[in-house]
């Protein structure tokens, strides 16, 4: 479930809730009392790296993953097929 961040235009008061995607959304402040929270946007505080990710798993031919540096492609023999071969 996401973590929804809210901020009540009436106090300021900020909160998080832990909500369904279909959960209504929060209206009332649990501070001020009043109808008037309102959901703020924010970063995700995670992101998913390296092999196995849907970021890296659906490349083919000689797309590189996101996650490599060039020292690390460099280091693979001249022979590799970009993930046709055992060297991955």
């Amino acid at each position: 479930m996401p973590i929804y961040e809210y901020r009540c235009e009436a106090c300021g008061h900020q909160l998080e809730a832990l909500q369904k995607m279909n959960d209504p959304a929060l209206t009332d402040c649990p501070e001020c009392k009043q109808a008037a929270l309102k959901k703020t946007i924010s970063a995700a505080a995670f992101r998913l790296k390296g092999g196995g990710w849907y970021e890296t798993d659906f490349k083919s031919g000689k797309q590189k993953n996101v996650h490599e540096s060039s020292d690390s492609a460099a280091s693979k023999p001249s022979s590799c097929g970009g993930g046709n071969c055992d060297c991955h």
